[in-house]
């Protein structure tokens, strides 16, 4: 029992929160109550959490013994020795082999997106990771292809708004996690993430006042664009704002006055307001799109 909870562990289930993105194209193509399409979306959702999971697994296989030196991540199951090198070789081939063979049955296009997906955090961790910029930019690319693979899944398009809004809120955390991890490691930041060396507090606060201002900006303009309101048949999109911007001012709370920010899936799920939030946004931009309060 104690190897198939170390088995799990090694998957890292709390990141797979990432590959609700898939279901964005579903919730705001107006198809969230068909059954058909649901059922596609959650193949697709599937599908990138095993594959993810084959990228983490072999990321730890490569960086084990760097993570034994690490005070957190020398408790992964790889590093720690609970799941030897050849136990996560087999598993990481294995959901490798399933998640494609789930994309496969939702078309080749969605195939390619997975396969580009797995092609980027291979160039991510083996240079982009230590290149300032480009690395958070490979960090939001990764959040788009979740997006564009829900809708290629549905066969709905994808709209140029959220797929701006990805960006935009992606790069918000990825700038977010470089400014904490730059806080934490202080003068030995750059041996932790060589990129590092290059950012500063001051240019990573820069980064994210224009990303918490343009994603704020992008949502407000999503919400009232004239084509938007023509599609769903509504103008009470606006009142979801509210929302997004406590959100955002939540979690630079949480950054700037709790020293969080490191792990953004943790902080989503442990943080009570930030959940209660994001549960009230969701519910009230479904009543507006569904039933047009």
């Amino acid at each position: 029992m104690d190897k198939l909870k170390h088995i799990a562990l090694e998957m890292r289930p709390k990141q797979w929160v990432k590959n609700f993105l898939v279901f964005a194209a579903l919730a705001f193509s107006g198809n969230l109550l068909s059954f058909e399409l649901a059922l596609k979306s959650v193949l697709c959702f599937a599908a990138f959490c095993l594959v993810a999971s084959s990228v983490y697994v072999v990321n730890d296989i490569f960086d084990r013994e760097r993570d034994q030196l690490h005070p957190e991540k020398k408790n992964r199951p790889v590093a720690a020795g609970k799941v030897s090198a050849v136990e996560a070789w087999v598993l990481g081939v294995l959901l490798f082999v399933l998640g494609l063979g789930l994309a496969y049955t939702l078309g080749r296009l969605v195939l390619l997106i997975l396969l580009v997906y797995v092609a980027s955090n291979f160039l991510y961790s083996s240079y982009f990771k230590h290149v300032a910029i480009l690395d958070v930019f490979f960090v939001a690319l990764g959040f788009v292809l979740r997006v564009i693979a829900g809708g290629e899944a549905i066969q709905v398009e994808i709209s140029t708004w959220i797929i701006l809004c990805t960006i935009l809120g992606s790069l918000f955390l990825a700038f977010a996690k470089r400014r904490h991890e730059l806080e934490i490691h202080g003068k030995n930041a750059a041996e932790h993430r060589k990129a590092l060396a290059e950012y500063s507090q001051y240019f990573l606060d820069q980064m994210i006042a224009v990303t918490t201002a343009s994603t704020v900006m992008a949502y407000s303009l999503w919400t009232m664009w004239p084509s938007v309101v023509e599609k769903f048949q509504t103008r009470h999109l606006p009142y979801t704002i509210p929302f997004v911007c406590y959100g955002i001012f939540r979690y630079l709370y949480l950054v700037h006055q709790k020293g969080e920010g490191g792990d953004p899936t943790r902080l989503f799920l442990k943080d009570k307001p930030l959940m209660l939030n994001i549960l009230l946004w969701l519910m009230s931009v479904m009543a507006v799109l569904y039933f047009k309060i």
